[in-house]
């Protein structure tokens, strides 16, 4: 089970450990005052309040031995460009995903050391332009990243003798029918590589094809137990 470490107060880091599976992962606020860990700790969150700026402190939660993941959500950039040195430099190996304010502060959190950096208001802007151009991109992402179910891709491998064999890929209507979003194929008898699946495509899907397909766990496993018994 991946222990995960969650710095700062905030809106984001509050959902995030709303949304985060408990059967998966051991979650664990850190705090920068007493304040902030007893509302997390009134939640049902173990929490803890350290001084982030001091590495014997980021030991003793666990950075360098036994946390995974950890988000920095400070309010401020300059907290989360320090806390991202001192964890890299602490633990080489650990997963750091971090939230930045400003853009330009990007370059800084990556040279510093983070694996991913969130930047709200272009996650903003992408939905906005979803939901004008992509109505059903728009409605899955509703109901996963921004509603209840966990988002999955996934691979579906089309079997031989499949009913989906000689089947045009625009013909599959993942969307309206399956709740999913085919965000590719890859055809094995042409090439490996993995082509978008951009606009209406009529041609016909082989065995041995492969489609990248996203949506809930539940409608992706649904989708594949379909494909396996040859049920459309």
């Amino acid at each position: 089970m991946k222990r995960i470490a969650i710095f700062g107060y905030s809106v984001m880091s509050m959902a995030v450990m709303n949304r985060l599976r408990h059967d998966r992962y051991q979650l664990y606020f850190i705090g920068q005052n007493e304040q902030e860990s007893a509302l997390m700790s009134a939640q049902g969150y173990a929490s803890k309040t350290i001084d982030f700026r001091n590495d014997d402190e980021l030991k003793s939660i666990g950075i360098g031995t036994d946390i995974d993941i950890i988000f920095c959500f400070f309010p401020a950039d300059p907290d989360n460009v320090f806390l991202t040195i001192s964890a890299r430099a602490l633990a080489p190996d650990l997963t750091i995903i971090a939230v930045v304010d400003d853009p330009e502060s990007a370059d800084k959190l990556l040279a510093a050391g983070a694996n991913k950096i969130i930047d709200p208001h272009e996650i903003c802007g992408r939905k906005a332009h979803e939901m004008l151009t992509r109505a059903d991109i728009s409605m899955l992402l509703d109901q996963t990243v921004f509603g209840q179910h966990d988002l999955t891709i996934a691979q579906i491998e089309i079997p031989p003798g499949s009913i989906l064999e000689n089947q045009a890929v625009n013909s599959l209507q993942l969307n309206t029918l399956r709740n999913l979003i085919l965000l590719g194929i890859v055809n094995k008898s042409r090439s490996d590589e993995l082509l978008l699946a951009t606009g209406e495509q009529s041609q016909p899907l082989l065995a041995g094809d492969v489609l990248v397909a996203l949506g809930s766990a539940e409608n992706i496993q649904l989708f594949k137990d379909e494909v396996e018994k040859g049920i459309n």
